[in-house]
């Protein structure tokens, strides 16, 4: 083969041509000294697609399975990093059994975080394995030490400071020495191995190689070259109230003390000391943009409104504006401004409701004709579920070829309110809008304002509802309304148990659209079982209130899930000083959540066995905090029976101490069941905080 000639130009005078770069065979592999294997990590979605979730406050716990081939030990460590920094912080992972490995680090503050497991073969715990065993056995290990002085000798080369004199001294004492009796003299070394395996007291050399101090030390060490190294995981952090928040929601036109006119904004701003006794962090209000008049619903949703109904406040747009604007009947955006200051003050998040739709009166429509789908008569089509027909509303058309230009205006739209202090969205129908909308909306959103949060409002499929918490939805509305019995929700628990990485849940028992059977024959125990359930088998949930408190249960139709005389097409006033009210309740039960850690996390849940299934327990715990409840299903009869106490009995005579904190009662229970027995006339439920399990 002719090599081709390099011009005379390309090359100095008098230097040789270089020969051809050696290229390693096709078969040679990379890395030939990394044995370990890491696999099946966990929090990993999707194989990294998307991240995991945490909030500010939590540890995020890694789990892998790691391990090599033959017989020798494996050390895993657990890497990571916030977004930002160039340094990676090193966590020593503990084994679990059975080549499982778990590790963790603690969040604190807003970021994205990454990750990866390293494991490599432990090649000083392998030698002192072996070593002790033949020392056991009678074997003269004379050599065998040496072995171990080199693999000392090797760590002292990759170390610095105090680290490689500690080394160093270690590897010419196992050198020096026959066997691991031989004692380790009060020599320079020998105070040099002392200080490196404090606080362990070094008396031969067996203590020496076999300290805690000396075995970190050779495993810190350990050659980089050997180690495998798993790709980048990554944790997205959120606020804490992202992991645990309780949310109210009320419609501002039916916040007026005086019933002779409509709430206003500024009467919200007033009821703020009443939604902070109840002890709600967030308060949620439905759109309050101008309502458009063309297509308005009446009463109940009729298709024919009265020249006095206010219409429904998701058909946004009018002549005064569309989603920047705030409907003139509720005030301005600077009593927006002024209730969002007030609410913070008062630890309370302000949050929206945005809903990507217009009615046919919004400016978008006359601004923006290629934003809506036509028929082929050039109407525009409303907003439909069949058979269900929403003639007060026009959905966006997603698949406009102004597509971008659209998605823009909705940015500017979220970003608008963010520039008001608003923090926390509840997004209404997300589900009927792109994933790819969805998933850059929210990245643009949080570049600029980090700390945003967005619940999700899509009841639908399972998949559907996981891929738009994936895509960075804080928390989603769940199926929780329609799980009653104890077989539904033990089963619905253990399901989103499997999706917690990303996942997180907020329940609320009713909606302005919903208002289930259960609440609607079951009087008052109804609404105080399903209450505590909310309140305690997840660390979000809320309340359409002041419905709720107040146990509005009527339906519009038999069979409809519709309240009868909705806000949603009225204006209601609420008498909030009535004696059946359940406000103290709820303030009781947001009390007992922020004062008990257990309450405020998810992933510690864990059920009880009774011996009825019209009783449900089950307990959380964080720390030395551990909380169990049991509540009666039934909201007829008294139910009683044998609850299992599970990790809270430990024998026939192990006393365990309890306070219920809904009745302020103690009980004091002895072996691993104790009896119970609730009537759902009086308090359906018991909310028990451990105070001593005793021998």
């Amino acid at each position: 083969m002719l090599t081709p000639r390099v011009p005379p130009q390309g090359r100095a005078r008098g230097t040789r041509r270089p020969g051809p770069a050696r290229v390693p065979p096709r078969d040679e592999p990379a890395g030939a000294t990394r044995r370990a294997v890491v696999e099946d990590i966990r929090p990993l979605v999707d194989g990294g697609r998307f991240p995991a979730k945490a909030a500010v406050g939590d540890d995020v716990r890694v789990s892998a399975t790691a391990f090599a081939d033959g017989h020798d030990l494996v050390a895993c460590d657990l890497r990571y990093q916030r977004d930002g920094e160039r340094t990676w912080t090193t966590v020593e992972m503990r084994a679990l059994g059975n080549d499982r490995w778990e590790g963790s680090f603690s969040v604190d503050e807003v970021a994205r975080y990454r990750f990866v497991v390293r494991a490599g073969v432990d090649h000083y715990a392998t030698w002192l394995r072996d070593v002790c065993a033949w020392a056991e056995a009678g074997r003269d290990v004379s050599s065998e030490l040496l072995v171990g002085a080199e693999l000392l000798s090797r760590a002292a080369g990759r170390a610095r400071g105090a680290d490689r004199k500690a080394l160093a001294a270690a590897a010419r004492v196992v050198r020096a020495t026959g066997d691991l009796d031989s004692p380790v003299s009060a020599t320079r070394d020998g105070g040099a191995v002392a200080d490196a395996t404090s606080p362990e007291r070094v008396g031969t050399v067996g203590d020496m190689v076999r300290s805690d101090g000396l075995r970190a030390l050779a495993r810190r060490y350990r050659p980089g070259a050997d180690q495998t190294t798993s790709a980048p995981c990554e944790v997205v952090v959120e606020p804490a109230r992202a992991r645990c928040s309780s949310w109210y929601e009320l419609f501002p036109r039916g916040a007026s003390p005086d019933p002779s006119r409509p709430g206003t904004l500024a009467d919200v701003r007033d009821r703020l000391d009443y939604v902070e006794a109840l002890g709600f962090d967030v308060l949620y209000l439905p759109p309050i943009h101008p309502i458009g008049t063309s297509g308005r619903k009446g009463r109940d949703g009729s298709t024919v409104a009265d020249p006095g109904d206010p219409g429904s406040p998701w058909a946004i747009g009018s002549p005064d504006g569309g989603h920047t604007a705030v409907d003139p009947a509720l005030g301005t955006i600077g009593d927006f401004d002024a209730l969002v200051r007030t609410a913070a003050s008062r630890g309370i998040s302000v949050a929206l409701d945005l809903a990507f739709q217009c009615s046919p009166d919004h400016p978008w429509v006359r601004e923006h004709p290629e934003w809506f789908r036509h028929r082929p008569d050039g109407s525009i089509r409303y907003a439909e579920n069949p058979p269900k027909r929403y003639e007060d509303i026009y959905p966006l058309d997603f698949e406009t070829d102004a597509w971008w230009e659209l998605w823009q205006a909705l940015l500017d739209v979220v970003r608008f309110w963010c520039g008001h202090g608003v923090q926390v969205f509840r997004v209404d129908n997300p589900h009927t809008k792109p994933f790819a909308f969805w998933e850059w909306l929210i990245a643009e959103v949080r570049a600029a304002h980090p700390r945003t949060m967005f619940l999700s409002e899509a009841f639908t499929r399972p998949a559907v509802m996981y891929r738009l918490a994936k895509l960075g939805f804080s928390q989603s509305y769940t199926y929780f309304t329609w799980r009653n019995t104890k077989w539904e929700l033990e089963t619905y628990m253990h399901e989103l148990a499997q999706v917690a990485d990303f996942f997180r849940p907020n329940f609320w028992p009713n909606t302005p659209d919903i208002l289930t059977d259960t609440l609607q024959s079951g009087g008052t125990p109804a609404f105080v079982s399903r209450l505590v359930l909310a309140a305690t088998l997840t660390a979000n949930y809320g309340v359409y209130g002041p419905v709720y408190e107040l146990q509005e249960h009527v339906a519009r139709t038999p069979g409809a899930e519709e309240y009868q005389g909705s806000e949603k097409y009225a204006v209601r006033h609420w008498d909030l000083a009535r004696s059946d009210s359940l406000a103290p309740l709820m303030a009781r039960l947001n009390d007992v959540r922020r004062a008990h850690p257990a309450l405020q996390r998810d992933d510690t849940l864990r059920f009880h066995s009774v011996d009825n299934d019209q009783l449900i327990a089950y307990s959380k715990t964080s720390g030395d905090d551990a909380v169990l409840v049991v509540v009666n299903l039934d909201p007829r009869f008294r139910q009683s029976g044998w609850v299992d106490l599970g990790p809270f009995a430990g024998g026939p005579a192990r006393v365990v101490e309890v306070h219920d904190l809904l009745t302020d009662a103690h009980y004091r229970w002895e072996g691993t069941h104790s009896f119970v027995m609730l009537d759902p006339a009086t308090v359906p439920a018991h909310v028990l905080s451990v105070e001593r399990v005793a021998p």
